[in-house]
């Protein structure tokens, strides 16, 4: 058996959702898998990550598609798999996600799909450890994610309004997921947590409604976004000079360090401005107006 996955990379949190809100965005790692009769698993990359991700059993989609085919009371085959990535890794735009659903998707689809979209997003989500990327991954689109203390995932997937532009400016520099992580503190005040409570909730309302004016204020967030900017060099510079150039909102995608604006209509000046602002603080960024992903993943 042999089949294609196109699988699109995400932005996460959108400001105040942390961990809850995610958005699909059209650009896309790409896999090709074939299932093996003998031999080891063995993996081929092109283009992001190529020299960087292992070619083994120990690479995330391979850890995946072991993890659903266990899950599912079966041995998964070897495999050979060729991969042609467009997402940056540890960027904070889904990566590692793509690499969690394509090996889900994979090992369901080999064993026949006796996994339905609920369970695939649950269980995606168990391994990823949150749904605010793989869910967008899997569905396409707005999604709003909340995971349970049984590891079931309760998810909401919609298509924003019209006319918006995502943009994306991506810095030449890395966070590790752990180190974003860990730049938390164990607890926030009461307030903190009902000033983002209220955000995020306009945040959805705006995105679903049209009324993407409120965006900014509503985008704005006590949760993370305060403790990761002194990981992200010249998050100031870059969010006011976003902002300046006509941006809604912006904030950092995912656990960063690339930002993310939302616009209606100047994405390229707005994306510009950001990678222009990075230069003066010796980054290189690379800016990216990005349409939005309604499709989620589908096997090619």
């Amino acid at each position: 058996m042999s089949f294609g996955l196109k699988l699109p990379g995400s932005t996460s949190n959108l400001g105040p959702g942390f961990d809850v809100l995610g958005l699909a965005l059209g650009i896309h790692n790409h896999v090709t898998v074939e299932a093996a009769t003998s031999g080891p698993t063995r993996v081929t990359i092109e283009g992001e990550g190529e020299d960087q991700l292992p070619t083994d059993d120990s690479n995330l989609f391979v850890q995946a598609a072991t993890e659903t085919a266990s899950t599912l009371g079966q041995d998964l085959p070897p495999l050979r798999v060729q991969a042609r990535n467009e997402i940056p890794l540890a960027r904070g735009l889904g990566s590692s996600s793509t690499a969690i659903v394509g090996g889900v998707l994979a090992a369901n689809r080999l064993f026949d799909d006796p996994l339905d979209e609920a369970a695939i997003v649950s269980l995606a989500t168990r391994i990823e450890g949150h749904p605010d990327n793989v869910s967008p991954c899997i569905l396409g689109g707005l999604t709003i994610a909340s995971t349970a203390n049984t590891g079931e995932v309760t998810y909401v997937r919609a298509l924003p309004a019209d006319g918006l532009e995502a943009v994306v400016a991506v810095p030449d520099f890395e966070i590790r997921t752990e180190d974003a992580r860990n730049a938390l503190p164990d607890h926030v005040p009461h307030g903190d947590a009902v000033f983002n409570t209220g955000n995020a909730c306009l945040v959805t309302a705006a995105l679903l409604t049209g009324k993407v004016d409120i965006l900014a204020r509503a985008m704005e967030d006590r949760l993370h976004q305060p403790y990761r900017a002194d990981l992200i060099r010249g998050y100031d510079d870059v969010c006011r000079a976003a902002r300046d150039a006509g941006a809604l909102n912006v904030a950092i995608s995912g656990a960063g360090p690339t930002l993310f604006a939302l616009t209606t209509s100047n994405g390229t000046k707005v994306a510009h401005a950001m990678a222009n602002a990075w230069k003066k603080h010796d980054v290189t960024a690379t800016p990216r107006v990005l349409p939005i992903d309604t499709v989620g993943a589908v096997y090619e």
